[in-house]
């Protein structure tokens, strides 16, 4: 490994050879532009630290091996067909964020923290100055907070100032400027520079910055973790709890009926359609840009559904990796997971943030300018809103009011306002309210996601007016929140006719996703429906894929159909066999006898291809029409070209150039001085 990545080991050193390779290992640049190392290798790395460092798989992926050969990611064999694929700490803290993730979560702030912040951590996890490479000693400040039972016993340590100061930072939207800070924590001494004033090294914040449970973040901000703030927020519980009693209560209370509903469904088949469509129409989605809204509308005409919604699953299928050429390997996530699972990873990488934000007009993030592609601070907004559809009754219908007055009485919303407020003037737009917001997120994402059902009140519901809409929540939505898997059927994939293909939701991503090529897609409701039909087999076929190729794709989902198997035995039968000729022209020749002149005379045997079909030679491949020509003419037979005879181009010599006046139409150009004659020598007499 040395020798690969070109580590120069020096064994008179005091520290050992793997730590010397280590340190080089770690300030490799790859790790902070992974572009460097391949689309596969790219998507590999973020799936394994989206499963914590640790990626379990059957069997070994592509990508792997080039990730292998840098020492970036290592194999642990852990029984039979089951392999681990370690990503090592000080590499998870490296690389950069990607749209999939929580932009306030730990691993993003530390990734986008200064060198001071990073060896500020290191040397209070690991108890003695730091030193470069700080990848390597901030493997101790990730291990201790990565998890939630470490979060929990690194708060409990914390003494009564600091956790006082913590709990205020979070009672007011979990994010400060240094000069809330300073007021928070009282410090009288304040040092002012260029950019404003600058928290001093030695008061409480700089205490909880190096327990990394403030990060500053620049040029002006100070930001509580999402782990860290889980963990504090958890003391306003019983606040919560009587607000949340309130909702049950009104529930509880009235009947509140729609006169007409819109009753939410899986968004999985219309989710795995699209990643269908998007690879049969051969259109490619660009790591880091938004996809065309364009592309959005051509696949809302041709599935039947909302523009926004489609939208929606489109930002956050790209996420997970969906649309990725690695979600057609069953070896790692989103391939290797079944359709029953795949709802939950839409709803979870809808609930870090990172791709759709309701606080802008254009929700999707990817479609943002880089320069203000910063999320607004609505994870609160969303956390409150989904602890008050928990307390919904199964069933049970609430008007949305109620969820509003529960996000207007959060103890929490005055501190988002305030942070919507200086979001909107950091991006320039217009700030939103809380409650338009969960307005919003109600109304629109939830809905698309399957969570709740939507109804339209009755005006006369409760003699007050108009209550706005309704909403319920779903079976769905109640698993999604409470971290289950959805109770689903346990049918498997199966030809509900002889033509139409029905996936069930045991069966893998990758498996649906490789039948793209030989399916279209049919009916998008709860579950997705897909057409095998003769004029998608011969398609298949004309793209080059063979036929046993197709029905071991149809086997790994469902047995083929006895029209389907005897349409693929048909398609592999050979019929004939022809062969290919490379010519560069044909001459259309009626006279058989100068046919075969040209054809067998030596001087134009070797200008076509023999044998040549009735009718005319097929000219062989490297001959110029000039050459054809002047060949062809030495025997008496003149080549014509759009009804005008080709004549070669050729040098007159200078004894007939004297002895008789060119025409026009030969090759000596008009005005070229004309050669001199030579007189004979006279012989000597005698």
């Amino acid at each position: 490994m040395a020798q690969r990545v070109g580590a120069v080991l020096d064994r008179s050193k005091r520290v050992d050879v793997p730590t010397q390779v280590a340190r080089v290992l770690a300030a490799m640049p790859d790790l902070r532009e992974p572009s460097r190392l391949g689309a596969g290798a790219v998507q590999l790395l973020r799936r394994i630290t989206e499963a914590g460092g640790v990626l379990t798989v059957q069997s070994l992926p592509q990508g792997l091996e080039g990730l292998v050969g840098r020492g970036i990611v290592y194999v642990r064999v852990c029984g039979e067909k089951r392999y681990e694929l370690v990503l090592p700490s000080a590499f998870v803290v490296q690389l950069p964020p990607w749209e999939g993730e929580d932009p306030r979560s730990l691993r993003v702030l530390l990734a986008q923290a200064s060198p001071d912040t990073w060896a500020a951590m290191a040397s209070h996890y690991t108890g003695r100055p730091a030193m470069n490479p700080l990848a390597l000693p901030m493997e101790a400040a990730w291990e201790a907070l990565r998890t939630h039972d470490g979060v929990v016993a690194e708060v409990s340590q914390l003494p009564p100032a600091e956790r006082r100061l913590l709990a205020a930072i979070e009672q007011v939207g979990g994010e400060v400027d240094t000069a809330e800070l300073l007021d928070l924590e009282r410090e009288p001494l304040r040092l002012h520079r260029a950019t404003g004033a600058t928290p001093s090294r030695r008061g409480v914040g700089f205490s909880l910055e190096r327990r990394g449970m403030l990060i500053p973040v620049h040029p002006n901000r100070h930001v509580i973790p999402t782990e860290i703030a889980a963990v504090i927020g958890a003391s306003d519980a019983s606040v919560r709890e009587r607000k949340r009693a309130q909702i049950r209560a009104f529930v509880l209370d009235g009947e509140h009926e729609p006169r007409r509903a819109r009753f939410a469904t899986d968004p999985v088949p219309l989710a795995l359609a699209m990643a269908m469509v998007v690879r049969q129409w051969g259109q490619e989605a660009r790591d880091g840009v938004g996809t065309p809204r364009s592309l959005v509308v051509r696949l809302a005409q041709r599935l039947g559904r909302d523009v926004e919604g489609v939208a929606l699953l489109c930002a956050l299928s790209r996420a997970i990796g969906l649309w990725e050429a690695s979600s057609l390997s069953r070896t790692m996530p989103p391939g290797s997971i079944e359709l029953g699972q795949l709802g939950a990873a839409l709803f979870a990488v809808w609930r870090k943030g990172g791709v759709w934000d309701e606080a802008r007009p254009e929700p999707e993030v990817l479609r943002v300018p880089v320069d203000s592609r910063e999320t607004g601070p609505i994870g609160v907004v969303r956390d409150i809103v989904l602890d008050a559809l928990e307390d919904l009754g199964e069933g049970r219908w609430v008007p949305f009011e109620a969820l509003a007055d529960y996000v207007r009485e959060d103890a929490r919303t005055a501190g988002v306002a305030r942070l919507l407020k200086r979001w909107a003037d950091r991006v320039g737009l217009e700030a939103p309210t809380p409650t338009e917001v969960a307005q919003r997120i109600v109304l629109e994402s939830l809905p698309v996601l399957g969570v709740v059902d939507l109804g339209e009140a009755d005006s006369e519901d409760d003699g007050a007016g108009d209550t706005g809409p309704l909403v319920r929540i779903t079976r769905r939505g109640r698993a999604l929140l409470q971290g289950q898997e959805h109770a689903v059927s346990e049918d498997a994939s199966a030809f509900i006719d002889e033509t139409t293909l029905r996936v069930g939701s045991r069966t893998p991503v990758a498996a649906v996703l490789a039948l793209y090529p030989t399916v279209e897609v049919g009916k998008v409701a709860d579950r997705l429906e897909l057409v095998v039909s003769p004029a998608t087999l011969t398609r298949a076929i004309s793209e080059g894929i063979e036929a046993d190729v197709i029905r071991a794709s149809l086997q790994t989902v469902a047995p083929p159909s006895d029209t389907i198997s005897r349409l693929l035995d048909q398609m592999t039968v050979v019929v004939g066999r022809v062969s290919f000729v490379g010519t560069s022209g044909f001459l259309w020749c009626e006279d058989a006898d100068i046919r075969e002149m040209l054809r067998t005379r030596r001087q134009t045997s070797d200008l076509f291809v023999d044998p040549s079909p009735p009718g005319g030679l097929l000219v062989a491949p490297g001959k110029n029409m000039e050459m054809i020509a002047r060949k062809c003419r030495a025997l008496g037979v003149e080549v014509m070209v759009d009804g005008q005879v080709v004549r070669s181009r050729s040098t007159v010599p200078p004894a007939m150039a004297d002895s008789a006046v060119p025409p026009r139409s030969s090759s000596v150009p008009v005005g070229a001085p004309k050669a001199t004659r030579r007189r004979a020598k006279s012989l000597p007499p005698g």
